[in-house]
């Protein structure tokens, strides 16, 4: 189970969006769905909170670049905050600390 909520706090040119739970094959068609609805068009930077996300599957992270593609082709990056250890290290693992801009706070 996930939850993915917009939290923008009156932010103008980003998309701040909470993330929580797990995301693996089994979630991640409504979690692709949820995420674009929220990114629209990609045309503007996104904060993705990760303080509460506790797994996330080579399909999460697949969703994720197919995001991050969206608003690069508009000039815009993804930020990733607070990531836990286990998941900061499937990212560099997999590379994708080099693509996304992680962060530890805001």
């Amino acid at each position: 189970m996930f939850e993915i909520t917009l939290d923008n706090n009156g932010q103008v040119g980003k998309s701040r969006i909470v993330l929580s739970g797990e995301i693996d094959i089994s979630t991640a068609p409504e979690f692709k769905t949820k995420l674009h609805e929220l990114i629209g068009d990609g045309d503007s930077d996104i904060e993705l909170l990760c303080e509460d996300l506790s797994y996330i599957d080579s399909a999460g992270l697949g969703i994720l670049v197919g995001a991050l593609k969206k608003v690069k082709m508009h000039h815009h990056d993804v930020y990733i905050y607070y990531l836990r250890d286990n998941i900061k290290k499937l990212f560099e693992i997999t590379g994708l600390d080099k693509v996304f801009i992680l962060e530890e706070a805001i």
